[in-house]
């Protein structure tokens, strides 16, 4: 979402992080668990706390009306 929100492409999230733009479709389908490094690179970019972006317990889908959805 913060991506989307700010108008950014997953190639140019993925070269300022350094990674391949496939990684970082993987991971907002939760496809792939980010290494700490990478996940504390990512809130520093966004310039929010980790716990913003990644979380133990699954965030409800985008558009989902209830959190059993």
């Amino acid at each position: 979402m913060l991506r989307v929100e700010r108008a950014i492409t997953r190639r140019q999230l993925a070269d300022a992080l350094g990674v391949h733009y496939q990684t970082v479709g993987y991971l907002e389908r939760g496809e792939y668990s980010p290494s700490l490094y990478l996940a504390l690179r990512i809130a520093e970019y966004f310039e929010v706390p980790v716990e913003v972006i990644f979380s133990t317990t699954p965030f409800p889908r985008i558009g989902s009306t209830s959190p059993s959805e």
